[in-house]
């Protein structure tokens, strides 16, 4: 079941972003929040990407995949403890993960 799916791109199409989260079990508004800023990060990067954020029922381990063009892949566990749950946390830890330039 998907909890939120955001797609965007510029008048263009150069550039499309898709982020989906699934069984995180955040509420409506931490969920377009947590969209917006993933957006923003890979906002001047140019082709499409996708970003995926799959909670678990077992533990508060968030799995995050991100894939770009040029065969870009990376995943990350966000560990809900260690406060990686909170929008503002993720959006840093995409815009570390991205080649090239550093927040």
């Amino acid at each position: 079941m998907v909890l939120c799916c955001s797609t965007s791109g510029d008048i263009f199409g150069r550039m499309a972003v898709s982020v989906e989260l699934q069984h995180t079990g955040c509420v409506p508004v931490v969920r377009s929040e947590i969209v917006a800023i993933v957006e923003h990060a890979l906002a001047d990067r140019p082709g499409d990407w996708r970003v995926s954020i799959i909670g678990s029922q077992a533990n508060d381990r968030w799995e995050m995949k991100m894939t770009g063009p040029n065969a870009f892949e990376r995943s990350y566990t966000l560990e809900g403890s260690a406060g990686e749950h909170e929008p503002q946390v993720i959006g840093k830890l995409v815009a570390r993960m991205m080649p090239g330039k550093k927040p």
